[in-house]
């Protein structure tokens, strides 16, 4: 579906329900006929699909925080 920013505005409310009752995928709003936005139901994504994402994908080095102490005091003046 595609409207004009001017429809877009007066009603925003239904493209909204038309999103909320999945009627729409999405919505492109076009200005003189050529897409500028589109707009979307947004798709929340559960936790458990986020946590974890790069696991076995990084590698820390054993001495990774070597270093803490002296770049405290480089940005602090003291330790941690």
């Amino acid at each position: 579906m595609q409207v004009n920013i001017l429809e877009a505005k007066t009603e925003f409310s239904k493209l909204i329900r038309l999103l909320e009752s999945n009627r729409e995928e999405s919505i492109v709003v076009a200005r003189s006929g050529k897409p500028v936005a589109e707009i979307r139901k947004y798709q929340d994504k559960p936790v458990s699909k986020r946590i974890g994402v790069a696991k076995g994908k990084i590698k820390i080095p054993e001495d990774f925080d070597r270093d803490n102490e002296e770049i405290a005091e480089l940005l602090t003046g003291g330790k941690i």
